[in-house]
């Protein structure tokens, strides 16, 4: 045990427990009802011209500089491959700020902008979403955040909601009735949470007991013993954990919980959050077994490979939600229709081809994934339900 906890307890100094995608979140979303998603218009274009698409990163964002170049250098790198179809991207400095991302956005718009990509903060797009609602452009962000989403901004991002809804289904078809939730009390915790309950009910599936812990070694000890004896009492058949991969907590929510008597071989562990990032994680005893979603790999592989090739770096994580915004773009001028860029044709039922699969932006401006479910078998990663190719299909 104190292998687990003292590297831990060094590990929580240094951590603040904050998911790393939520950082891109804003709490102060105000969509604006019947002007947007599926029923919004977007500005006319001409097919046999180049497509003018806005940018906006944060380049002068001294936090956020590198991702902002790496997603520039994704999207250029999407406008590469789209063939026929031209793009006249212009790039739009917002700074990290929202009142610049606002300006930038009018600007872009002024400028002849007809769809805006980006930008990366949740605060940052819903400024700009605003602002340019009246212009009838359409804002394809790069956060996670739900609470942005609607009026003219998509996002991009990867939602909590998502990735509950494909584990929660396959749970339900391999015969799980009952599920225990432990999660961190705070906005991430609560996020994940909210995201689980939704994903449960819509799949019949009963949330026994949630559990919550505070943010020390004593609270998340206290917790997963809590969640343990809970779980066995309901006779639930998996434990949601809502935790980060990457956060400090779950060496011990995976190493207490199965000291407590809930035993991985007959209580399935599930991860909201991707555990291969981090694969230390595999070695602890709650993980045997243990499920988690990702994306498609072959396709991810593909695209870092590309990146590499030609730019000689790593992509950030986060590069591939330029490269996605550009490929649903181009796919949507391909077609020859001067409304490609209309809230409809951009949640057109088929969707589009990206950097981990197939993806779709649903009329209510958030997004759907094809994910892979995966496994730890002999502390090794496992695909056990590849992600769907379309969408229609087992896995949706």
């Amino acid at each position: 045990m104190f292998a687990v906890l003292s590297p831990a307890r060094k590990a929580l100094r240094r951590l603040a427990f904050a998911a790393a995608m939520l950082g891109l979140a804003a709490c102060d979303a105000v969509p604006v009802p019947g002007l947007g998603g599926a029923n919004s218009g977007g500005p006319a274009i001409d097919p046999a011209k180049p497509v003018p698409v806005a940018l906006l990163v944060p380049k002068s964002d001294a936090g956020a500089a590198s991702v902002a170049q790496s997603l520039e250098n994704a999207a250029r790198l999407a406008i590469a491959s789209l063939g026929g179809v031209k793009i006249d991207l212009r790039v739009y400095d917002t700074a990290g700020s929202p009142s610049t991302a606002a300006a930038q956005a009018q600007r872009a718009a002024d400028e002849g902008a007809k769809i805006i990509l980006g930008p990366l903060f949740g605060e940052a797009a819903n400024a700009a979403g605003k602002q340019v609602i009246d212009d009838g452009i359409n804002v394809l962000s790069f956060s996670n955040n739900a609470a942005i989403a609607g009026g003219n901004v998509f996002i991009l991002g990867p939602t909590f909601d998502n990735t509950a809804d494909r584990l929660m289904s396959y749970a339900r078809r391999n015969g799980h009735k009952a599920v225990v939730v432990v999660h961190s009390n705070d906005v991430p915790g609560a996020t994940g949470l909210a995201a689980v309950r939704k994903a449960a009910l819509s799949n019949g599936i009963n949330v026994a007991s949630v559990h919550g812990y505070t943010l020390s070694i004593e609270g998340v000890n206290a917790t997963a013993r809590a969640a343990a004896g809970a779980a066995a009492q309901a006779g639930a058949n998996s434990v949601f954990i809502t935790t980060d991969a990457t956060n400090a907590a779950m060496p011990i929510l995976l190493q207490v919980m199965p000291e407590a008597g809930l035993n991985p071989a007959q209580t399935k562990y599930v991860g909201l959050t991707r555990w291969d990032v981090r694969p230390d994680l595999f070695s602890f005893p709650g993980a045997q077994g243990a499920w988690f979603a990702l994306p498609n790999q072959a396709a991810q592989n593909a695209f870092e490979a590309r990146y590499r090739a030609t730019y000689g770096s790593e992509p950030h994580p986060l590069a591939g939600l330029a490269f996605d915004g550009i490929a649903a773009i181009g796919a949507l001028a391909a077609q020859g229709r001067s409304d490609a860029l209309s809230g409809r044709a951009l949640t057109q039922a088929s969707g589009f081809q990206g950097t981990g699969g197939v993806f779709r932006l649903r009329a209510d401006g958030t997004n759907q994934r094809a994910l892979a479910v995966a496994s730890v078998q002999n502390n090794q990663l496992v695909i056990l339900d590849p992600a769907p190719n379309s969408f229609g299909g087992a896995g949706f």
